[in-house]
This record gives structure tokens, sequence and C-alpha cells, in this order.
């Protein structure tokens, strides 16, 4: 094989966005194997500019020992929307083997970039690592929804996967760090994960980023608190754990969120949350993401 050949397959995954005729427009995207984009050409109103990339993993999903590496650039006033059309499976590892996804991404100035896919589905056994980095203007906007479930519920596998390690990296175009955050999940440190999770089930971080976004923080902050406190103040609907009235006190929301501002001037928002059933988060998201439809043609998770 020709050192050409070699550089060809060693290409990672790509997508460029840049305004072509006044509106985003995709102009170059190259996937490989194990990884497939779909850009459709119309999604939501014509008069939406953005651009929407769904990925698909052939087999269905992530096979131990996968490397795949892509690189997104997203033009000055570009909307790009990256997401998937089911949840990412990771399955068993072979051995000690670690399957890897590794997204660079950069946003340039009044550009916005939303990552909202499905969550990652761990398979007993699997070992996963994703790596996602982003270098931004002071006026880029970003929405990043990254998510994990316990598992397959109907096999009756919760948390029993070995590794999990997902590393989300924000710089300024500077070099400066802006957001630097890694969720780190294994049987070898934890023990059974499953007993540290004890019943919930999912655990997600949103991240809102930019001026573009400063009306959705705002709305978010809001309703996380009216959500917090009628969880903490109606027990009948926030506890499903209680024993008996004597651990009342002792018993846990079904659904738990939580706020945090990030970044000079508090640009940035990092939402954080655990629940025990999918379909909440779903909720949660679509209702919590429903104002960036003007910005992308379509509600996120509809």
């Amino acid at each position: 094989m020709s050192n050409g050949e070699k550089d060809k397959e060693n290409e990672a995954c790509s997508v460029v966005v840049e305004k072509v005729g006044g509106r985003s427009s995709v102009i170059r995207c190259l996937s490989r194997y194990p990884l497939k984009f779909i850009t459709p050409k119309k999604v939501g109103p014509s008069k939406i500019d953005a651009v929407w990339v769904y990925a698909l993993n052939y087999g269905g999903g992530i096979v131990s020992g996968d490397h795949i590496s892509c690189k997104f650039s997203v033009g000055d006033a570009c909307t790009m929307v990256f997401t998937t059309q089911g949840s990412t499976k990771v399955y068993k590892s072979v051995g000690s083997k670690c399957s890897q996804q590794i997204l660079e991404a950069r946003v340039g100035s009044n550009a916005l970039l939303a990552i909202i896919p499905d969550p990652v589905t761990c398979f007993s056994t699997a070992r996963y690592y994703q790596k996602q980095v982003f270098t931004v203007s002071a006026d880029s906007n970003l929405v990043i929804v990254d998510w994990i479930t316990s598992g397959r519920h109907e096999s009756g596998e919760k948390w029993d996967f070995d590794l999990y390690r997902s590393t989300n990296n924000i710089f300024f175009d500077d070099g400066q760090p802006l957001f630097l955050d890694t969720m780190l999940l294994e049987k070898e440190k934890l023990g059974r994960v499953k007993e540290h999770m004890l019943d919930y089930q999912v655990i997600a971080m949103i991240v809102l980023l930019g001026p573009k976004m400063q009306y959705v923080q705002s709305l978010v902050q809001e309703r996380v608190k009216i959500i917090m406190s009628e969880q903490l103040q109606n027990p009948s609907a926030a506890f499903s754990h209680k024993k008996n009235k004597a651990d009342c006190f002792m018993t846990k929301p079904t659904f738990v969120a939580s706020c945090s501002v990030f970044g000079p001037k508090k640009i940035g928002l990092i939402v954080r949350v655990a629940s025990v059933t999918t379909e909440s988060v779903y909720k949660f998201l679509r209702h919590q993401l429903a104002p960036l439809e003007p910005m992308i043609g379509v509600p996120p998770y509809r």
C-alpha cells in the first residue's frame, strides 16, 4: 500500500459547512467505516438556515476495538446540527480492547453547532472512550448533549459495562481553556457501578454556550428550579423508594437536575441530569431545547 493510500485510509471522517449563496451549506462530507454521515437536503422550513448531519453506525453500533475520528468545521454565521437516528450501542469488549470515538470541531464567529445525539448504551463488559474537543470564538454558539443509559434493561443489564469515559473540552481559538469536563465510570475502580447509581438509569449533561443561547439559558435555569422544587415538595410524585414513613426523608427524587454557569461574563451554562427512566430525560430535553427550533428548523428530540 502506498503512503497516499495509507493517509487516505487513516483520514478522519469530516464535515465542513460554509456559506454558499448566503446559506449554510455542506462543502465537504467524508465518512468511512464504521461511520456514515447522511445530510438531508431539507429538515424543517426552507427559510431556516441550518444544515443537519445524521450519523449511522454500520452493524447498528460500535464494535470492540473500533476507533472513530471525526472533524467538523462550521464557518462564520453558519448553523450545523449533528445528531443520530437512535442510541449509540457499544457492544461487548473482546479482551481488554477499548472502543473510542474522537470528535474535533471548530465553530466560527456568530456560528452555531448543536450536538444533540441519542444516548450511548453500553452492553455488558463494554469498554468505551469518547472525547469531544471544541474550538470557539468569543461569539460562537454551542449546544452539547452528552448522555448515557445504564444498558440493555430488557436483558437485565444495568451498569454492567467495564469502562465508560466521556471528555468534553472547549477552548477559545487562542488556546485558552473555557470548559474541561470528564465523566468516568469504571468497574475496576468503582466495583459494581450499579450500587453507586442506586436506581438511576440515565446520566446526562447539557452545555449551552454563546450569545444566541442566553435566552435559552435563562429559561432552562428557571425551569430547573421549578422542577426540583416540585420534586422535593411532592413526595408521591418525586419519590419511588419509600419503605415506611420513618425513612420518608431518606428517599430520593426520581429525577434530579442542576445548573451552573461558567466562562467569562457567564457565557456558558452546564446542566446535569440523573433519572430513573430514559423517557423522562427525552421529555426534559424536548422541553428545555424547544426554543432552538427557530435556529435549527425543528425542535430537538421531537
